[in-house]
Parts: C-alpha cells; structure tokens; sequence
C-alpha cells in the first residue's frame, strides 16, 4: 500500500465510519457535529463514525454529509481521503465571521475566492495560484437562494489558523485593508485541496458572527441563538442544492493544464 488512492481509500473509512463504496456522487462537509445529527433524522438514517475523529451519514439517494472537524488541516485531509472515490462535487457548509456592515448575522455568503491564511494550502501549491470554487456548482445554490428570497453576498473571504483574534486589532487593520467580507479557518483549503485532487467544490457560509466590533464577538449563547435560527435552512439548501445538480445532470469538467 504505497501509492495515494490504495493508502487514502483504506484511511478514509477509518477517519470518517463509512465505506468508500457506500459514499455517492455528491457530498455535503461540515465542521459541526449538529450538522449531520440533523441531517441523519431528517432522512432517518444512521450516523457512522462516532467515536472517531470524524463523522458521517449518507441518506438512501446516495447523498453523503461528513463532519471532518474544526480547521485547515482536517479539511485537507478529508479533501484528500475523498480523492479515492472522486465525487462529482463537494459543498462546504460552514460559519464565518461577517467582516462588513452589509455582511449580518444570519446572511449567507457565496465566496467567490478566499485569501489562504491558513498556510495549509502551502503544501499543494504556491500562493500564486488563487483559492477559488467550480463555479458552476455555486450557479445552483445562487439559484436557490434567489428562489427563496434570502440575502446572500459573494465576494472574498480570508481563511485563517488563528481562532483567537478579535483582541488583535493590527490583525483586524490589516482584514480592512484587503477588504474582505469574511473569515473563517476551512474555505481556502477546501478549494485549494479540492483543485489539487481534481475535485469540484463550492462553499456555502453562514454568518454566525460579527467579530470587528466587540458586541459581534461570537459567544456560546450567540451561536446558540444563530444555530437555532439559521442552522436548519442552511442545511435544507445545501441539500436540495447537491440533490437538484444530481438530479439534472449538470457537467462539471475540471480543466487541467
């Protein structure tokens, strides 16, 4: 077992409780444990994997959501282990931190790109080459947004390995300064590790929090709040977003140079 699909293919069942056979075209990734509890009763079906360093469930179409944990490093190693089964495409559910006035708690954010902070994604390419999404996959979730009458944004967001920052204010000069709309720990990787294994991917971020202002700082009360609020739709539209591209057929081809 010397070669990545053979090592990556035996790891991915023992990381995340679920066969790589089992996994369908089309995966949902999360970094909260809620996420796939909600979506397993809502298609009454089991969780795999609990226990263990990540979580999983799959509902009886064959689409899957995994829970891979919090930061840059276990994103691209789910990035990575997916890589054996090569899915048609992936879409993040995630939080961030709303940056701008116009970016409120309970708004959803459609990154066009996301700057790599994090460092993770040094180690698949150079930071010449840019963190970007499939486009055409945010095309389905854009149009159910529309649909719904929900306010969404798109636009740049920073991906970070720092979770305590909201006291460091030449950190928060510098996010001014280039102008991003929010941030988070995971997208970048997740687009960046996703075009590295040739694996379309989108990213889908709700806004939990309002971290430049002290007030907007996120508590254990606030995400309690947000969750409750927000948490459901956010996984109803990743949902019915991955179910209708499935659905229709949509071709998403990966260009390589």
């Amino acid at each position: 077992m010397n070669n990545k699909e053979k090592i990556t293919f035996d790891w991915l069942k023992r990381y995340t409780g679920t066969d790589p056979g089992d996994y369908g075209d089309w995966i949902l990734l999360t970094n909260f444990q809620n996420y796939v509890e909600k979506f397993a009763n809502k298609f009454t079906t089991k969780i795999n994997g609990l226990g263990g360093p990540m979580t999983s469930a799959i509902n009886k179409d064959g689409l899957s959501i995994i829970n891979f944990g919090i930061g840059s490093a276990n994103a691209a190693t789910i990035m990575d282990l997916l890589s054996c089964i090569k899915p048609k495409g992936v879409l993040f559910l995630g939080k961030c931190g709303g940056l701008k006035k116009t970016t409120e708690i309970g708004h959803f954010i459609l990154p066009t790109a996301s700057v790599r902070g994090e460092g993770t994604s040094d180690d698949y390419f150079p930071k010449e080459v840019p963190a970007m999404p499939s486009f055409k996959l945010h095309k389905y979730v854009s149009k159910l947004l529309v649909e719904r009458n929900l306010d969404y944004r798109t636009g740049v967001i920073y991906s970070t390995n720092r979770r305590v920052w909201e006291h460091d204010e030449e950190f928060k000069k510098y996010l001014r300064k280039i102008r991003v709309m929010g941030i988070d720990m995971e997208t970048a990787t997740i687009f960046i590790t996703g075009f590295a294994n040739e694996i379309n991917r989108g990213a889908l971020l709700l806004v939990s929090d309002t971290p430049m202002i002290p007030e907007g700082i996120k508590t254990e009360e606030r995400d309690r709040k947000v969750t409750l609020k927000y948490v459901d739709l956010h996984i109803d539209i990743g949902i019915e977003a991955m179910t209708k591209i499935g659905a229709e057929g949509e071709k998403i081809k990966h260009f390589r140079y």
